[in-house]
């Protein structure tokens, strides 16, 4: 099992990080093969619309930037993870040019995220994470994705540094979140 997880956050070891690293550890405790890549303030240039991935067809974007350096891991994966605190009511900026990106060349190039693993991570202060789930679901769903929920939404209240791990239930739902990104894997491995 490769489970490549994005934290969305330009704070490279806040919050999101946290539940990510949460997130992950009934995974790695399987021995599942895990990678974090830091997509928050890596740079990452929004879709132009150019229509390259659609004429090119070799897994990559036309747009010339960090995406292209980590995009096989992606395809390589059996499950994606994205988490993004909560900006204005929706994903950080960073977060959406993947989303964006990574579908359209997902799907230029035959379904690539066809059948994985989706999950979608938020983080907020007071409202607004419902808005960053769905912008991330919309990736899986439009992919032929699976998307994996929690005993609650995927979601934990934090503004300080570390204060999600005051949200008990966050954190709770964290963990059951690993532990079903795990059971629906090895289902679809049998």
């Amino acid at each position: 099992m490769k489970i490549i997880a994005l934290n969305g956050s330009p704070r490279k070891n806040g919050n999101t990080k946290i539940l990510i690293d949460t997130v992950l550890k009934p995974l790695t405790d399987a021995g599942a093969q895990t990678k974090i890549i830091q997509l928050g303030a890596s740079g990452i240039k929004p879709c132009i619309a150019c229509g390259g991935c659609i004429k090119q067809k070799n897994r990559k974007c036309v747009v010339e930037d960090v995406l292209n350096t980590f995009i096989e891991d992606i395809w390589a994966a059996d499950a994606l993870i994205i988490g993004s605190p909560t900006y204005f009511a929706n994903a950080t900026a960073e977060v959406r040019s993947f989303v964006d990106r990574v579908g359209y060349v997902g799907r230029a190039n035959g379904g690539l995220l066809k059948r994985k693993v989706g999950v979608a991570i938020a983080v907020m202060r007071r409202a607004g994470a419902m808005t960053v789930l769905d912008s991330i679901n919309k990736l899986f769903f439009i992919s032929d994705m699976y998307s994996v929920g929690s005993s609650y939404w995927n979601i934990a209240f934090g503004r300080e540094k570390r204060e999600v791990v005051d949200d008990e239930e966050g954190m709770k739902t964290m963990i059951n979140l690993g532990e079903n990104i795990l059971y629906l894997l090895r289902q679809l491995k049998k």
